[in-house]
C-alpha cells in the first residue's frame, strides 16, 4: 500500500471533522469557483469543473452551494479572486512536499506555508525543486470492510487502471488523471462506493523513515493541510502498515 493512501486514508478520518466546521465545504468552494473561471461553467466541456463538483457532491455538499461557486467563478455573483500557486520543499527527514494553494493573498500564504516548512523542520524550496519526483494521478480509494477486494480489481483492471494494492485499512485504486473520471464513475455504477476519491500528485518512489521521522512529517502534512489557502498536500512519505498517527 502506497504511502499516498495511507495519507489519503488519514485525511478521509479528518474530512469529517473538517466538514462539520465547514472548512472542506470552503476548499471545495474555491475550486470550483476558480474552474469555473477558468474553463466555464459547463461541466461536459471543463474536465476541471467536472471533477471539483463531483468530489463535491461525494462530499454531500448542497446543490445550491455549488451553483453559487460556479456562478461566483464566472463572474455572475460578487465574491474573492483567488489566485493558484504551488509550492515545493522538503519535510523532516529529506522527504519532499508539494503544496497545492488558492489564495487571495499570495503574500499572506507564502509566508504561512514558509513558517509552517520552518517550525517542523523543513524547508521550503524553489520551483521545480520537488515536482520532477511526482505526476498527477487519479486516487480511488474502498473500505475493505465494505468491499471485495478482487472484484474492485478485476473491474478496475478491465477500465484501465494503472495500479492497485490494498492492506488491512484500504483498497486502493491508481489511474491515469485523464482516466480518473471514466473509472470513478463506471465503479461507481458497478455499486462500489469509495471512501474517497481525488486527482492528486502521486510520488514515483517513497522513502521511509523511522517511528518519530513519520510522526514529524505527518505533522507538517497535517498543518500544511489545515491551512485554509491550501488546497491539496503531497508527499513521497512511506507510512508503514499499521502506523498509527494518534497514537
Amino acid at each position: 500500500m502506497s504511502g499516498h493512501s495511507k495519507w489519503s486514508t488519514i485525511k478521509h478520518k479528518k474530512g469529517a471533522a473538517d466538514a462539520k466546521r465547514g472548512k472542506l465545504f470552503t476548499k471545495l468552494i474555491k475550486e470550483i469557483s476558480v474552474a469555473a473561471k477558468m474553463g466555464g461553467g459547463d461541466i461536459d466541456t471543463n474536465p476541471r469543473l467536472r471533477t471539483a463538483v463531483l468530489k463535491a457532491r461525494s462530499a454531500n455538499m448542497p446543490k445550491d452551494n455549488i451553483e453559487r461557486a460556479i456562478k461566483k467563478g464566472l463572474g455572475e455573483l460578487g465574491g474573492t479572486e483567488y489566485f493558484e500557486n504551488v509550492y515545493e520543499g522538503y519535510g523532516p527527514g529529506g522527504v519532499a512536499v508539494m503544496v497545492e494553494t488558492l489564495t487571495d493573498n499570495k503574500n499572506r500564504t507564502a509566508a504561512d506555508v514558509r513558517s509552517i516548512f520552518s517550525k517542523a523542520g523543513g524547508n521550503l524550496g524553489e520551483n521545480g525543486c520537488v515536482s520532477y519526483m511526482f505526476n498527477r494521478k487519479g486516487v480511488i480509494t474502498f473500505s475493505p470492510e465494505n468491499h471485495d477486494e478482487e472484484t474492485i480489481f478485476e473491474k478496475a483492471l478491465e477500465l484501465g487502471a494503472e495500479d492497485m494494492s490494498s492492506d488491512s485499512e484500504s483498497i486502493e485504486i491508481i489511474t491515469a488523471a485523464e482516466d480518473y473520471e471514466t473509472i470513478l464513475e463506471s465503479l461507481k455504477e458497478e455499486g462500489f462506493t469509495p471512501d474517497s476519491s481525488e486527482l492528486t500528485m502521486i510520488a514515483d518512489a517513497n522513502i521511509s523513515l523511522d517511528e518519530d521521522g513519520t510522526r514529524k512529517v505527518l505533522k507538517l502534512l497535517d498543518t500544511l493541510d489545515d491551512n485554509d489557502d491550501v488546497q491539496n498536500v503531497s508527499s513521497n512519505l512511506e507510512i508503514p502498515e499499521g502506523f498509527d498517527p494518534d497514537a
